[in-house]
Order: C-alpha cells, then structure tokens, then sequence
C-alpha cells in the first residue's frame, strides 16, 4: 500500500514569516526516514499505511503545540493498494507521456 499525503501545517499567530516553525516540522520528517517532497505551499509524504501518515500529522502538531496558540493545517491523501514509490513513480509517469517536467 502507498498512502501519499500532502499537507501544509504552520502556527497563524506567529506573524508573517513562519519558516522557524515549518522547519521544525520538515526536521521531524526528515528523521522519520519517510520519502518526502518540500514544495513552497506544503509538503507531500509518502508512507505504507494510513497509521504511519496519521502519525506524521500527530508529530507534526506537537512540534509547534508548546509555543503556538493556533495551528492551521491542510491535508489531502491518496491512498493506493499494491502500489509503492508512488512520490517519485507519479511524476515520471506524466513525464513519460509529455517528456521533463520542472521540479
């Protein structure tokens, strides 16, 4: 199973620039030893089962809940049995019917 999910998550009361608090979490990721994507409006996650994405998301909240009053989170998932590599398998898939994609 491939459980890819995109999400964005970050405090609002924090002012304009949130990166101190987004690379917390990006860090966390990072050490979970998931497959992972940062993109400028979120990131994209992928792991084998929907406990291991929930976990992501629970990690993720506690990173900012100490010192943050509100969090604002998005999250989109795309779960897909018999499937794996799926964060890099997607995007070669376009590319083989339109050639190179920027990145």
């Amino acid at each position: 199973m491939s459980v890819l999910m995109e999400f964005a998550m970050f405090p609002t009361d924090k002012g304009e620039s949130v990166s101190p608090y987004v690379s917390r979490i990006i860090k966390m990721i990072d050490e979970s030893g998931l497959e992972y994507k940062l993109t400028p409006m979120g990131t994209v996650v992928e792991a084998g089962s929907i406990q291991e994405i929930l976990g992501i998301i629970e990690k993720a909240h506690k990173v900012l809940d100490d010192d943050c009053s509100r969090i604002y989170s998005t999250i989109k998932l795309d779960i897909r049995k018999g499937a794996e590599n799926r964060l890099e398998g997607k995007v070669k898939s376009v590319e083989e019917k339109i050639g190179k994609v920027k990145k």
